[in-house]
Order: structure tokens, then C-alpha cells, then sequence
């Protein structure tokens, strides 16, 4: 008959109908929506700047993977890019200002010849016509004068496309080499720092789950933070007493060691009943109907993951 009775007291408890309460409650713990910090890419860990159980700031370090590869990567990839810059800028000028003064001394030069080349050409007309010179020696001065004034012409239009920068294709091929190499840049800049992830925001140190010198693969996670924000209570509503929650109202929350008063916001409701979890198992609530309600807790206040709470439900 004691076993019978123990029975029923449970279970009026838990309906909110036993002596020991006034109001209905619920039951559930406390729990953790963790923070499990991992590097895309795998390598060895480095080094391990936090401590299990420890507190780290937004922004403080939290590990590194072994970075010497990628920062030699990384600094082929600025090397590229500052060639690639030197070369576009190269195009848009022109040639160097040494370059143009030897087009124009070589011009200055075909100038020289051709004044020569004009005055043997006048020179040879007038002795032929004297008959003091032959034919042959005046065509070879005209000759000489058409090559020199051909020559003349060919230095001032080299000397004029100098001082214009390259074609626009040229140009357009070259820009687009230094936003390749600036994008390539940007991404060895974000796989290092990767490699090296800071702490999103101040977080107590849940786990730390790698040693330095440890091969960490892709994508696992190094440390498990758990801010204090993501703290919350999940407790288990039996079906009859489902009218008394609605998400925004405000329980109080009662546990071994719980300071009078502690309050939780109701944030969550399931749309759909389950059967009662294994860790709120007990004679009065097996095999009853509830439905998953989440709720967080005010005034910063923070309860240990795992620890079980009873909720008292409005009336």
C-alpha cells in the first residue's frame, strides 16, 4: 500500500493537485546552446590559448593551426599581385622617360642625315646640269634623301606613340590580372585568419577538445564555448496542463540550490506532444504525454547545463 500511495502522490504532484504545491508544476534541466569553434581547413594545432572551465573575452584568441604553408602562400600571392600592379601601371604610362630620350636623340640624328642627304641631292642637280656629274650619282642622292626622310618620319611617329600608354585591350587584360591576384590575395588573408579563429563573443570555455601537436581534421571543432545568452531551461509540460503556457509569459523556476525568486521567460512552445524524455522519467510521469517548452532565464541569472529545475506554471 506504500508503494500505491508514494505512486499517487507523484503523480498528483506532478498535475499540480498534491499538498506540496499550490500550483501545477513542471520538470526539466537546464541546458546549453554551445558554440563549437572549428578551421575549415585541417593541420596541426599549434597552439591552445584557453583552458577548460575558463572564461575568454570577444575576441581573444582561442587556438591556431600550424600556419606556416599558408603564410608562405600567402606571400607568393602579394608578391603576384604587386607584379601584376607594377605591369598595369607600366601600360598606362608609356616608356620611361630614359627610353623617350633615345627615340629622340635618334631622331635628332635622322634630322642631321636628312639635311646632308638634301644638300648632296641639290649639289649633284647642279652638277649634272653642268655636265660635271653623271646621272647615276644623282639618283643615288635622291635615293639616300627618300631613305633619310623616311627614316626621319618613322622616329617622330615612334616617338609620338611613346608618349601614349598601351592599347585598351592591353589595358583591360591587365586590370583583370590584378583583381585576380587581389581575390586570390584576399582569400589566402581569410584562410589564415581561419586558421586562427578569435572568440565570437565573452563565453565561458565548455571543452577543449584537441591537444597542441594533434592533427585536427576539417571542419571538427577545437574548443565548445557557451556564452552566458545561450543558456536556457527545457522542461516538459504534461498535455492537460498545456493551456496555462504561452511563449512571452514569465515562471518561476525552483532547484537544489536555486535562489529564491529566479524567474524564466517562456520562449518557446512545441506544436507537437512526444512521449517523456528518459531523464524526466519517474513513477507519477511515465508514459505521459508532454510537449518540449523552452524558456530563458532573467536577470542574468545562469544555471550549470544538465542541472534539473521544476517550473512552476501560471494558474
Amino acid at each position: 500500500m506504500s508503494w500505491i500511495a508514494e505512486t499517487l502522490a507523484a503523480a498528483l504532484s506532478v498535475l499540480g493537485l498534491g499538498g506540496g504545491y499550490a500550483v501545477p508544476l513542471a520538470h526539466g534541466y537546464a541546458e546549453g546552446e554551445y558554440l563549437r569553434i572549428a578551421a575549415p581547413v585541417a593541420g596541426t594545432l599549434d597552439t591552445l590559448a584557453v583552458t577548460r572551465g575558463g572564461r575568454v573575452e570577444a575576441g581573444a584568441p582561442l587556438f591556431a593551426l600550424d600556419r606556416t604553408s599558408a603564410r608562405a602562400e600567402r606571400d607568393r600571392l602579394a608578391a603576384a599581385l604587386a607584379q601584376a600592379r607594377a605591369q598595369l601601371a607600366d601600360l598606362r604610362t608609356g616608356r620611361r622617360p630614359d627610353e623617350l630620350a633615345v627615340v629622340a636623340a635618334q631622331r635628332a640624328q635622322a634630322e642631321a642625315a636628312l639635311r646632308y642627304s638634301e644638300a648632296e641631292l641639290a649639289r649633284q642637280q647642279t652638277l649634272v646640269a653642268r655636265k660635271v656629274s653623271s646621272d647615276d650619282r644623282l639618283d643615288a642622292a635622291r635615293a639616300s634623301r627618300d631613305g633619310d626622310r623616311a627614316r626621319l618620319e618613322e622616329l617622330t611617329a615612334q616617338l609620338a606613340v611613346s608618349n601614349l600608354p598601351a592599347r585598351p585591350d592591353q589595358i583591360r587584360a591587365a586590370e583583370d590580372a590584378v583583381a585576380q591576384a587581389e581575390a586570390a590575395l584576399a582569400q589566402a588573408d581569410r584562410r589564415l585568419a581561419e586558421m586562427a579563429p578569435p572568440a565570437p563573443e565573452a563565453a565561458l570555455v565548455e571543452d577543449t577538445l584537441f591537444n597542441p601537436g594533434e592533427w585536427v581534421p576539417a571542419g571538427a571543432p577545437v574548443v565548445s564555448l557557451l556564452p552566458p545568452e545561450k543558456r536556457k531551461l527545457v522542461v516538459f509540460v504534461p498535455e492537460p496542463l498545456m493551456a496555462r503556457v504561452r511563449p512571452g509569459d514569465r515562471v518561476t523556476v525552483r532547484c537544489d540550490g536555486c535562489p529564491p525568486g529566479l524567474t524564466a521567460r517562456v520562449t518557446y512552445v512545441a506544436p507537437r506532444v512526444e512521449y517523456t524524455p528518459p531523464v524526466i522519467y519517474s513513477v507519477g510521469s511515465r508514459e505521459k504525454l508532454v510537449f518540449r517548452v523552452e524558456a530563458r532565464l532573467e536577470d542574468g541569472a545562469a544555471l550549470n547545463p544538465g542541472l534539473p529545475v521544476d517550473v512552476e506554471l501560471p494558474p
